[in-house]
């Protein structure tokens, strides 16, 4: 029987990780079970960074940004010694399981103390949306919000110029979050993994807008494509638009979670604990598919691809 359970953060803090900090420890004092936290992730796992709290620690969270208990990265953590480190500190700690709030990165180092005899439950946190076993991750409700909030802001100075303004968003290898923007915001163009660039088709259209005296035009690209300063040049050298480039960089993992964000939180941490109730429990990862809460062994979920909406790419080329 699973007796104390510790809960932590791993890798770029996302909005909603409070939210679910939250909900795992109220859910599991709910069940009489005593928990506990580990400050700055893994690495505060491997040094013993752990305290025991109770509900008073929860007070005021649920629409805090970041992670209280911070985040850290640890790539060590793939070195068996400093796994079998770790899983040594939660069993000095008596600790019966353990839940990381995460992305992919965060779902492998679960694995490896589910390896090392730790029964782990993984919560899917990252605002880039990437993770194969849900369709819907902690936080990136948010950071497009935050996305679409700052665009609406420079379609007016954009507007106020008649200027194609480049803006660069996170996610890395997943275009979630330009292509949301891009279909949220009615850009003229999206350049991500899913949506590569081609450069003659996109000057022939910002031409035409040109030429139809159009007061602007916006294209969202996904971070670590291209050099966008450089697309910026070649822009407005075949197009004769004023270009300019924006970053909006961390921003973007900063602000109050929404509700979106807080209720998604708030039911998959639910679901984390009641599996750790089970009379037999065994190390898994939840996420959300069709609007349903599932769950996955954690050695079959760290081996999922991420599935992109059905359909979004054509309905973003359609409607540009």
């Amino acid at each position: 029987m699973i007796r104390k359970i510790a809960v932590l953060t791993s890798g770029g803090d996302a909005p909603g990780m409070n939210a679910a900090l939250r909900a795992c420890i109220r859910a599991g004092l709910y069940y009489g079970k005593d928990m506990y936290v580990v400050y700055d992730g893994f690495r505060g796992l491997v040094e013993g960074n752990i305290i025991q709290v109770n509900k008073d620690f929860t007070q005021d969270i649920i629409n805090r940004g970041g992670t209280i208990i911070r985040s850290a990265r640890l790539p060590e953590f793939a070195n068996p010694d400093v796994s079998e480190k770790a899983a040594q500190q939660l069993k000095d700690f008596e600790i019966d399981a353990l839940i990381g709030i995460g992305g992919d990165g965060t779902y492998k180092g679960l694995e490896l103390l589910d390896k090392a005899g730790i029964v782990t439950i993984g919560i899917p946190g990252t605002i880039d949306n990437d993770v194969g076993s849900t369709d819907e991750t902690i936080g990136f409700s948010t950071a497009l919000n935050t996305i679409c909030d700052c665009v609406d802001k420079l379609k007016d100075t954009s507007g106020s110029h008649q200027r194609c303004t480049l803006i660069e968003v996170m996610g890395r290898d997943c275009g979630d979050l330009a292509m949301f923007a891009a279909l949220a915001e009615g850009a003229e163009g999206v350049i991500c993994v899913e949506h590569p660039l081609k450069e003659d088709a996109l000057f022939r259209k910002l031409r035409k807008m040109k030429a139809q005296n159009k007061s602007h035009a916006i294209i969202i690209i996904s971070e670590n494509l291209l050099d966008i300063k450089e697309l910026a040049k070649k822009i407005a050298l075949e197009t004769g638009f004023d270009t300019r480039t924006e970053v909006l960089g961390r921003l973007q993992r900063g602000g109050s979670p929404d509700a979106h964000d807080r209720i998604l939180a708030a039911r998959l941490s639910a679901r984390a604990i009641d599996l750790l109730t089970e009379k037999d429990p065994t190390s898994r990862v939840v996420g959300i598919k069709n609007n349903m809460i599932v769950d996955y062994p954690i050695a079959e979920a760290t081996k999922m691809k991420h599935v992109h909406t059905r359909g979004l790419r054509a309905l973003i080329d359609m409607l540009q």
